[in-house]
């Protein structure tokens, strides 16, 4: 049987799925180790080795694993830290300060003091050389050969070790930086180099300027953090396949890793997506929204049919203009601190107490309230059984954090303060939904919603109630989503071409030229990877606006209309989308279309591991009862002694009624007075609200495998 392995490093600990086919996902976790993240992996490696039965060495054991996927936030945090390379940029003569000046637009518009954001390439170090390309990509000025030298010369004697190459208008024509990079490549064999045209051969030049420079500032270190991984499992005989997560939700090579580092900056959340999707389709659904509530930070997003994608965002005020999921973020976890405004209002966030103190009833010495020590004194959490009871928690430091900073200062007892912060961090996470659904266009009452993270399932009720989303697939392994996502991520390269034309009178010859050339691009990198081409497929988008509009609508095109030369069925969709994004289009004015990128995006299906699914076990679920215990209930503001449940006894077709408890050693759902919860086939915890049993009844046993009701409050 196929033994994967996926592994998610996160601040505090690194989460590994273990899966076999056939056999239920195993949950490992290991204390992360920051100043060399691989050593955690290879603890955690130890640990998994331990657990086998029989017991095995790490040195037995490594050579059995078929596969290793791997999400790191390496190059997330150089980014957020400030530690990546020092960089020089090499860059068309008077345009060197577009990485400082940027787009000119204050991202606080109204607040004079806001100060940019500081470069990642100083003034000094950013050489322009005289050479020019027009927009077509004529030469309009030769490339000054002796002035990369120069430049090079400079940052030879200030010891960079990386180096950006972007010129202007070289999406169109690449010769400028290639023969720059090849002098870099010939004086600097040493430093990490970052082509644009390699990287982003697209139009907009300071957010080209912006992904080279990233991927420059980060490619050293992820370079290093390979190294170390690489060599560490090579050592304990690791001989299998290892791949690594990227920002697009796919999965890559560790050495196209290397080479296009900045494909990692967002790659941590990035399993999570195609996990929720996985999950509720299990009740017949094929879109969801998707939530990961961890210590410091809530993260929100969409699927619908695949995990929704967005061409550009930001790391760190930093412009990526690179595809990556849509995934939304906002500071609220179980970390997150209460505390009161200018004005005496309850706020939560987005200051976080981490892990270190962390919260109150950690007795680490954090005196400051945050959603966790709420979580205690409302009862959703056990104090005995956190973490499946290898870690006790302070319950009347919990109580004394709150009396002090919030309780008493509102005139309030501590359960009421408490009852607060858990609604406040609620709605801010009920925002945070909001942003990735109604403003993409989107009805949060027509998705199921899977809430992953640790506390998680905690909240998810209140949520729902606030959005008015009748339906959430709990996963069994919510706590470790992400790294059971990357189990199922496909292999994903993407390109893109930047190509100007008015859809009305498209040069199709030329178009499909440009689609055909980026196809055999990525064909290439999936024969490097040996994926066959029957698992080979490819999908085409264009990044289309109506005449005089600034920003582009990015859509998929069936491959069937590019061929058939079908213009005005490329604009339906293109109008369709554009409606759903902002409620209007402008097909009855016969508004003309523009193209400005085309896009492919190679995929390599890979063997997905086989999941057990469970015999029906009836609805009975008083085996699993653990006892009773007294919890806050938001639909009555009041506390009331509610059922608790094992969630590991809990099997196929076990039901229970709300307001319950639901505890596992790795997270707690909390089943409020307006929902029940019945669990699936997979072992997920179906809360549906009451009275819509039909949401899941592929979970009520053989007799009723039918397909689910549409999702509406």
């Amino acid at each position: 049987m196929a033994l994967e392995i996926g592994i998610d490093v996160g601040g505090t600990f690194t989460d590994f799925v273990v899966t076999r086919d056939g056999a239920e996902p195993a949950i490992f976790k290991s204390l992360s180790t920051p100043a060399d993240p691989s050593i955690a992996v290879v603890n955690g490696l130890a640990d998994i080795a331990a657990s086998m039965n029989p017991p095995m060495t790490l040195e037995a054991f490594a050579p059995t694993i078929d596969s290793i996927v791997h999400g790191t936030t390496v190059t997330t945090n150089a980014t957020l830290t400030h530690t990546g390379a020092k960089c020089g940029l090499l860059t068309t003569q008077g345009v060197r300060d577009a990485l400082e000046m940027r787009r000119g637009i204050r991202e606080e518009q109204y607040n004079n003091r806001y100060a940019n954001v500081k470069p990642l390439v100083p003034r000094y170090l950013r050489a322009g050389v005289q050479g020019r390309l027009d927009r077509v990509g004529a030469e309009s000025a030769p490339l000054d050969v002796d002035g990369v030298r120069e430049a090079i010369e400079l940052f030879r004697q200030e010891n960079v070790q990386a180096v950006a190459i972007c010129f202007m208008n070289s999406f169109a024509n690449p010769v400028h930086e290639r023969a720059a990079a090849e002098i870099v490549r010939r004086e600097l064999p040493d430093a990490y180099l970052s082509v644009s045209t390699d990287l982003l051969p697209s139009i907009r030049f300071y957010e080209r300027v912006s992904t080279t420079v990233l991927n420059a500032y980060v490619g050293p270190k992820l370079n290093h953090y390979l190294d170390q991984l690489v060599g560490r499992l090579k050592g304990i005989g690791f001989g299998g396949l290892l791949l690594i997560m990227q920002s697009n939700g796919g999965v890559i090579s560790p050495q196209l890793a290397r080479e296009k580092a900045a494909l990692t900056l967002l790659s941590g959340p990035a399993g999570g997506p195609g996990a929720g999707l996985f999950y509720a389709r299990a009740h017949g659904f094929d879109k969801c929204i998707t939530t990961d509530m961890g210590g410091t930070s809530f993260e929100a997003s969409v699927s619908v049919g695949a995990p929704m994608i967005k061409n550009d965002g930001e790391i760190a005020r930093h412009k990526l203009a690179l595809p990556m999921l849509d995934i939304h973020t906002i500071g609220a976890g179980g970390g997150s601190i209460g505390w009161l405004d200018e004005g005496g209002l309850l706020r939560m966030g987005p200051q976080s107490a981490g892990a270190d103190p962390g919260p109150a009833c950690y007795g680490k010495g954090g005196t400051l309230p945050t959603t966790t020590d709420a979580n205690v004194v409302l009862g959703y959490l056990d104090p005995a059984f956190f973490a499946g009871g290898r870690m006790k928690l302070d319950a009347a430091a919990a109580r004394a954090a709150i009396d002090e900073h919030i309780a008493r200062p509102m005139g309030l007892t501590v359960e009421e303060a408490a009852a607060g912060m858990y609604r406040v961090a609620c709605n801010n996470m009920a925002q945070g939904v909001r942003e990735v659904t109604i403003k993409r266009g989107f009805d949060p009452r027509e998705f199921p919603i899977v809430p992953a993270g640790g506390a998680g399932p905690i909240h998810s009720c209140l949520i729902c109630h606030e959005l008015e989303i009748p339906l959430q697939v709990v996963p069994r392994e919510s706590s470790v989503l992400c790294a059971f996502g990357m189990l199922m991520s496909e292999l994903k390269h993407d390109f893109v071409r930047t190509f100007v034309a008015r859809l009305e009178s498209l040069d199709w010859t030329k178009l499909v030229g440009i689609v055909d050339a980026m196809a055999r691009d990525g064909a290439a990198q999936l024969v490097e990877e040996r994926i066959p081409e029957a698992r080979r497929r490819y999908e085409v988008k264009f990044d289309c606006r109506y005449i005089r509009q600034y920003h582009e609508v990015s859509f998929l095109v069936p491959r069937a209309l590019i061929d058939a030369r079908d213009a005005s069925g490329i604009a339906r969709a293109f109008h369709a989308e554009h409606n759903r994004l902002y409620g209007y289009s402008l097909e009855q004015e016969n508004t003309p279309i523009e193209i400005i990128n085309v896009r492919v995006q190679a995929i390599g299906a890979v063997d997905m591991p086989a999941y057990r699914k469970d015999e029906w076990s009836g609805d009975d679920a008083s085996h699993a009862l653990k006892g009773r215990r007294s919890v806050y209930l938001p639909e009555t503001r009041a506390f009331a002694e509610v059922p608790i449940y094992d969630g590991h006894r809990m099997r196929f077709g076990n039901r229970i009624d709300g307001p319950a408890m639901i505890e596992q050693a790795t997270t707690a759902i909390f089943v409020s007075a307006s929902y029940d919860c019945v669990v699936d086939a997979l072992g997920s915890f179906a809360v549906y609200r009451k009275g819509r049993e039909d949401l899941c009844r592929a979970a009520f046993g053989p007799s009723t495998q039918a397909e689910p009701a549409t999702v509406a409050a």
